[in-house]
């Protein structure tokens, strides 16, 4: 049999490379939107590094506990894990390095919540017949917080509580949680054997809060007087309308193509927003 042939452009999702560059646009996001005064290189580049290890060592924990699954991460393993332990430790110098002493008390909260998605990724394994909205809500909030808190750190006065709390970090990991879950049920609409009035009802459970977060957004920026804030949530907004047209329109492609569609409904409006004008 003949070895199928992948386009050039579907690797930048098989490799994991997506989300480390969702996250470093929309920490630039986060820096200018809280007005940080001193941003340095390093919290960018180490929160890319961070992130595209925490992506590839989820590929290869499901890779691990699937025999069927043959993806490009699990075909280069080995170097890919090399690659991944190099530049996760070089993250973590960077970290201590660079970072202020306070960055401590957020790193224990998300070892916490990358423990709790490590943990609610293997037990939505071995149900595997409902989509975990748990381990996507998990996964939402780990991407969010990793990605906000390098630049939230470097806010003077503000602590753990404010970042939480906070409009931007709550939108952005709504955002990516219904991203995630988009995904499963794109995955799950394939297979024949699919119950159509669980499909409706995930219908519902992805287009209603991508419309209420449209909506959300829209609200927030609208009531930003300052309207330092309203490039963030234009691009939130702008995230949740292409999702939308995506899961309207996902019948024309398949599962590999409309992973990397839905990375670009992330990327896309980070790299308009970030130099819009305030």
């Amino acid at each position: 049999m003949e070895k199928e042939r992948r386009p050039w452009w579907l690797y930048f999702n098989l490799s994991g490379l997506d989300a480390p560059l969702i996250a470093v646009i929309w920490l630039f996001l986060f820096a200018r939107t809280w007005r940080v005064d001193y941003h340095p290189w390093q919290a960018y580049v180490a929160l890319g590094f961070a992130v595209w290890t925490i992506r590839i060592a989820m590929k290869l924990l499901k890779g691990s506990m699937s025999a069927d699954e043959i993806s490009f991460v699990m075909v280069h393993r080995k170097p890919i894990k090399l690659a991944a332990v190099i530049l996760g430790i070089f993250s973590i110098t960077l970290t201590v390095m660079s970072f202020p002493l306070s960055v401590y008390t957020y790193l224990v909260v998300g070892a916490l919540f990358v423990a709790g998605y490590f943990a609610l990724t293997l037990f939505s394994q071995q149900e595997g017949n409902e989509i975990s909205y748990a381990r996507h809500a998990m996964g939402g909030v780990v991407f969010a917080y990793g990605t906000a808190l390098t630049a939230h750190v470097y806010l003077p006065g503000l602590g753990l509580q404010e970042l939480l709390l906070s409009r931007e970090f709550i939108c952005f990991a709504v955002l990516c949680l219904l991203a995630s879950s988009a995904l499963e049920l794109w995955e799950r609409s394939e297979k024949p054997a699919a119950d159509g009035e669980a499909g409706a009802v995930d219908e519902i459970a992805l287009s209603l809060p991508l419309s209420l977060l449209g909506a959300a957004a829209l609200v927030f920026a609208v009531k930003d007087d300052l309207m330092v804030a309203r490039p963030f949530y234009y691009a939130i907004l702008t995230g949740a309308a292409l999702l939308q047209v995506l899961n309207r329109t996902r019948a024309r492609f398949d599962l590999n193509t409309l992973r990397v569609l839905t990375a670009l409904c992330l990327l896309v409006p980070g790299i308009i927003f970030k130099s819009y004008p305030v």
